[in-house]
């Protein structure tokens, strides 16, 4: 009963950590007014700047300059996010 427990208890936290993953990095992109008119790294700055869950950003910073630097190439082309 109790591995069965912490086992749970490590599978939400694993789901909990990949869904929120580059958090940041999605936000900053899509919803209007978060990116702020950053071109480069706009996930990175929303969650060091902008995020309501601060608790979170300890685990999304990392994340969502994973994230973000895997879209460079399109931000490039893409220009500033308002």
């Amino acid at each position: 009963m109790l591995k069965t427990t912490l086992l749970g208890r490590q599978a939400l936290l694993i789901a909990s950590v990949i869904l929120l993953s580059g958090c940041g990095s999605i936000i900053s992109r899509t919803v209007p007014g978060a990116g702020h008119g950053h071109q480069y790294y706009p996930g990175v700055q929303w969650d060091l700047r902008d995020t309501p869950w601060r608790y979170v950003t300890v685990i999304d910073v990392p994340l969502s300059m994973v994230v973000d630097t895997f879209m460079l190439p399109f931000d490039a082309q893409h220009g500033p996010y308002e």
